[in-house]
C-alpha cells in the first residue's frame, strides 16, 4: 500500500543546485512540448506535472509549445484538446503558448547557417538508401555520395527545396557529423525533409519541414528554456541536441535532462497504438473510459487532484519500469472517498415486498451524505412497502458465511429497518427468483427501541415507487495481461484485449436525488464503488460510468470457496 511520503525526484535536486550556483542566471524555465497528433494520456500527465511543478516550486515559468512540424498528422482538434487537458489538470501557461511553426523562418535560417559553415548538406539518396548507408549498432555507416557537394550547391538546392521545385522524397537536408559515430543518432541525421502538405497554421507557405531533433533544441533556445525535461528515449539524442545548439551558435544553451516515462500495467501508452485502437473502433473513441487518455480518465470520473497526487507519489526515476494500475486506482479511491457523496443504487434489481408494511404508506429516512466529510450533511431517503435490492444479495440456498438475505435470516436495510425473508416468488419456467417477500421490525429504525439490535448483514436498497431508472457502464482493464504489448513475435497486441472490459447494465434503479446530478459529477454507490455521471446523460436517460470498484471482501471469500 502506498504511503504519503514524497517520492524521489533527482530533477528537483538538479534544479535546486543550479539555482544555488547561479547557473542559467538564476532562472527556471521549463516547457511542455506535445505533438498535436493525438490526445494526451496519463504518461503526458506525469510530464505536465513535472514541468509545471518544478517551475512553480522554484519560482519559474512553464511554456506550452506545440511541436507542429509534421502537418500530415496534426490538426486543430488535438491542439484544443491538449489545452483543455492541461487546464483540467490544474495548470496555466498564462501568455506563454507557442508553436514550433512560430519559428519556421528562424529554423530555416539556422539550417542555412549550418549549411554555409559546411555542417549540413543536401542528400539525394532515397529513404531506403539512407537507411542502408546508416549502418547498424555494430557496423559503422558510410558516407553518402552527395556528402561532398559544395557549400554553394547545397545552399542552392536547399533554397530550391523551399521554393517547392522538388517532389516529396527527392532530397533531404542532413547534418554533417560522423557516419562512423558509435551513436547512430549522430550519423548525419536528417534536419529537413520535403513534404507538400498544408499545415494547420501556416497553410501552404512551407513545403519543407524540420525534424524534431532539429526544431526542438532551437525552439528551446529561442524561448530561453533552462531545463529541457525529456523521457529516456531521448537520452541518446542529447549529443545531437547539444551539437545543434553549438553549431547553430545559439545564444542560449538549455540543459536536456532525461527521466523514465510512465508505463502503466494493463494498458498501452503508445500514441500509435491508441490511435490504432480508435481507428479500428476497438474502443468508442479517444474518450473511451477504458483508455489511459486524460479525456477517457476524466469521463470515467478520475479527478485531476488524484492524478497529480499519483504523479507526485511515483516520482521521477532514471530507469524505466511499470507501475501497477492498482496504484493509480488507489489514489482515485482515496480522493473520492473524501469528496464523493454517498447514494443508493441497485444495479441488478430484485423486487422486495415488505408484507407487514402498510400499503400506500411511505416515510423519509435520514441518510449521511459522506461520513468522511463532517460538512456534507444529510439527505432524505424515501421508504415504502416495495423496494429493490441487489439480486446477488439474496440466496435461496446460501453458501457458508453468506450474511445477506436468505429465507429465515435477518438483515438490516441501510438507514432503515431489519427485515426477514418469509417467502419467494419464482418464474415457473426457469426457476429464477422474481420477488422476495419479507417482514420488517418497526422498532429497529434509527431512534427506535431496537435500533441497536445487531445483525450480520446490511444491504443497500431503493424505494421502487421513488427510484429513477439508469444505465450503468462497468469497466475493467482494457488488456488481459499486465504487459499489454508483450504478445510474442509475429502476434498482434490486440490479441490481449479483454473481451469483458465493458459491460452495459440497463434497468438499474437509483435514488431520486440523482435527478439533479450534473454531467461528470462523482458519487459513491454504497457497496458498489465510485461512479461518474456520463456526458451522454439526457433528460430521458441517466448514464453512469464506474470509476473504480470498492474492495469486495465477499467476492474474495466466494472465489476461494469455488476454488475448493
Amino acid at each position: 500500500m502506498p504511503d504519503d511520503s514524497q517520492a524521489g525526484n533527482f530533477i528537483r535536486e538538479i534544479v535546486a543546485t543550479d539555482l544555488k550556483t547561479g547557473k542559467h542566471g538564476g532562472r527556471v524555465v521549463t516547457r511542455f512540448p506535445p505533438e498535436p497528433n493525438g490526445y494526451l494520456h496519463i504518461g503526458h500527465a506525469k510530464s505536465i506535472c513535472l514541468n509545471f511543478g518544478i517551475a512553480q516550486e522554484f519560482g519559474g515559468s512553464t511554456n506550452l509549445r506545440f511541436d507542429d512540424t509534421n502537418p500530415s498528422k496534426e490538426n486543430l482538434e488535438y491542439v484544443q484538446a491538449i489545452q483543455d487537458d492541461v487546464r483540467w489538470l490544474g495548470f496555466d501557461w498564462e501568455n506563454r503558448m507557442f508553436y514550433a511553426s512560430d519559428y519556421f523562418e528562424r529554423l530555416y535560417l539556422s539550417a542555412v547557417h549550418l549549411t554555409s559553415k559546411g555542417k549540413a548538406y543536401v542528400d539525394s539518396l532515397s529513404a531506403d538508401d539512407i537507411r542502408r548507408y546508416r549502418g547498424t549498432l555494430t557496423e559503422p555507416g558510410k558516407d553518402s555520395p552527395y556528402r561532398t557537394r559544395s557549400v554553394e550547391e547545397n545552399i542552392d538546392l536547399f533554397a530550391r527545396m523551399r521554393a517547392g521545385e522538388f517532389p516529396d522524397g527527392t532530397h533531404v537536408l542532413r547534418a554533417k557529423i560522423d557516419m562512423a559515430s558509435p551513436n547512430v543518432n549522430m550519423r548525419d541525421p536528417t534536419l529537413y525533409r520535403i513534404r507538400h502538405a498544408a499545415h494547420h497554421r501556416t497553410g501552404d507557405a512551407w513545403c519543407i519541414y524540420p525534424t524534431y531533433d532539429f526544431a526542438h533544441p532551437l525552439s528551446d533556445a529561442i524561448e530561453g528554456i533552462t531545463h529541457s525535461l525529456c523521457t529516456l528515449e531521448f537520452e541518446d539524442h542529447r549529443p545531437l541536441y547539444d551539437w545543434v545548439l553549438k553549431e547553430s551558435d545559439a545564444q542560449c544553451h538549455p540543459q536536456q535532462i532525461e527521466f523514465a516515462r510512465l508505463n502503466l500495467s494493463h494498458t498501452v501508452m503508445s500514441k500509435r497504438k491508441l490511435l490504432d485502437l480508435v481507428e479500428k473502433k476497438l474502443v468508442a473513441g479517444w474518450d473511451d473510459p477504458r483508455l489511459p487518455t486524460l479525456q477517457g480518465l476524466r469521463r470515467r470520473g478520475y479527478t485531476p487532484e488524484a492524478i497529480r497526487a499519483f504523479c507526485e507519489h511515483i516520482g521521477v526515476a532514471k530507469r524505466d519500469g511499470v507501475v501497477e494500475m492498482a496504484l493509480l486506482e488507489h489514489f482515485i479511491r482515496e480522493d473520492l472517498n473524501r469528496r464523493a457523496p454517498r447514494v443508493m443504487a441497485v444495479l441488478r434489481p430484485l423486487r422486495v415486498v415488505i408484507d407487514n408494511y402498510p400499503e400506500g404508506a411511505e416515510e423519509d429516512l435520514e441518510a449521511i451524505n459522506n461520513p468522511e466529510d463532517p460538512n456534507a450533511g444529510t439527505r432524505k431517503l424515501p421508504f415504502s412497502r416495495t423496494l429493490y435490492i441487489e439480486h446477488e444479495d439474496f440466496r435461496e440456498v446460501p453458501p457458508k458465511k453468506f450474511f445477506r438475505l436468505t429465507p429465515g435470516q435477518e438483515v438490516r436495510l441501510r438507514y432503515a429497518y431489519i427485515i426477514q425473508c418469509v417467502s419467494i416468488v419464482k418464474d415457473d419456467r426457469t426457476g429464477e427468483v422474481l420477488e422476495v417477500h419479507c417482514t420488517y421490525d418497526p422498532e429497529t429504525r434509527s431512534g427506535g427501541p431496537q435500533a441497536g439490535r445487531k445483525v450480520k448483514g446490511t444491504l443497500h436498497w431503493v424505494s421502487a415507487a421513488h427510484a429513477l431508472e439508469a444505465e450503468v457502464r462497468l469497466y475493467e482493464h482494457l488488456f488481459l495481461k499486465a504487459d499489454a504489448g508483450d504478445v510474442g513475435e509475429g502476434l498482434d497486441y490486440t490479441a490481449n484485449l479483454n473481451p469483458n472490459s465493458f459491460e452495459r447494465l440497463t434497468g438499474c434503479q437509483v435514488e431520486r436525488t440523482l435527478a439533479a446530478a450534473a454531467p461528470l459529477s462523482r458519487y459513491q454507490f454504497e457497496r458498489q464503488g465510485y461512479f461518474c455521471l456520463d456526458p451522454d446523460t439526457s433528460d430521458q436517460k441517466l448514464v453512469f460510468n464506474r470509476t473504480v470498484a470498492l474492495r469486495d471482501s465477499w467476492a474474495k471469500i466466494e472465489k476461494t470457496q469455488q476454488e475448493r
